[in-house]
C-alpha cells in the first residue's frame, strides 16, 4: 500500500525500457507512488500479495503467464487491486478475456502520457477506461448479442466448426491438418478465427465452450 494517500501502482511489463520509461513519468506525478515492477506475470502475482496495490498497470502479452491469467490470479488474491491493461493489441481475442478476466481498463501504448495518467486516476476511482477502438468492439458485440440473441458459435464457418469439435476432441494442430485433409499452417488461422469470434483465449477454453454448448457429444469423441 502507498502511505499518504497516494495511489499505489505496480508495473508490470517484460520490456524494461518501457516499465522504466513509465515509471520515470508516473514518479513525477504527486499523487502517485510507484511500488514496484514486475518483468513477467509469475512475479507481478507475488508481489500483489506482497503489496497489495490499488493499481496494477500490465501488459498483456508476456513470456509464461499471459496478462489474462495474470489480471484473474491478481483479481482471485486481492480483489480491490484495479488492474489496468496498457497493450499494443485491441482484437477481440485480446479484448473480452482480459475484460472477463477482470481489468477495469483496456487501453493501447500509442497514448500519450497524460492520458495514461488520466486513465490510472479513473482506475483508483473504479471508473472505467476503454481505448475507443476497444470501446468500439465492446458496444459492437452488446449490440450483435443484443440484436439477435444468437450463440457465437452461429458466426463460425463449416469449416471453423469442424476445426472446434476436433479442438475438443483434443486434437492437435498437426493431427486436425490430417484429418481434414489441410495445411497445419491453414489450421492455425481456423483457430486464431474460432478464438476471435467466441471471445475466447486458448484451446482450453475452446474445447470447454463446444462441450457447453452441444457441440461436441461423448459419442463423436469415441469415434474420432
Amino acid at each position: 500500500m502507498a502511505s499518504n494517500n497516494r495511489v499505489s501502482i505496480l508495473i508490470v511489463d517484460d520490456h524494461e525500457v518501457v516499465r522504466k520509461g513509465i515509471r520515470s513519468y508516473i514518479e513525477t506525478v504527486k499523487d502517485f507512488q510507484v511500488i514496484g515492477e514486475a518483468a513477467s506475470g509469475e512475479d507481478a502475482v507475488k508481489l500483489v500479495s506482497e503489496h497489495i496495490p490499488d493499481i496494477v498497470l500490465l501488459d498483456l502479452i508476456m513470456p509464461g503467464m499471459d496478462g489474462v491469467e495474470t489480471t484473474r490470479r491478481i483479481k482471485h488474491i486481492s480483489p480491490r487491486t484495479q488492474v489496468v491493461v496498457l497493450t499494443s493489441y485491441h482484437e477481440d481475442v485480446h479484448i473480452f478475456p482480459a475484460l472477463k478476466a477482470g481489468a477495469i481498463s483496456y487501453i493501447l501504448k500509442d497514448m500519450k502520457m497524460e492520458k495514461l495518467v488520466e486513465a490510472l486516476r479513473r482506475a483508483a476511482q473504479k471508473e472505467v477506461t476503454l481505448h475507443p477502438l476497444v470501446a468500439a468492439r465492446v458496444l459492437q458485440n452488446i449490440r450483435s448479442d443484443n440484436a439477435d440473441e444468437q450463440p457465437l458459435f452461429t458466426e463460425l464457418t463449416e469449416r471453423e466448426l469442424d476445426v472446434l469439435r476436433l479442438i475438443a476432441n483434443g486434437m492437435t494442430n498437426s493431427q486436425i491438418a490430417e484429418k481434414l485433409v489441410i495445411s497445419e499452417y491453414t489450421v492455425k488461422g481456423h483457430v486464431s478465427n474460432i478464438l476471435s469470434k467466441l471471445h475466447l483465449a486458448d484451446r482450453t477454453q475452446v474445447a470447454v465452450y463446444a462441450w457447453q454448448r452441444g457441440l461436441v457429444s461423448r459419442e463423436q469423441m469415441s469415434k474420432k
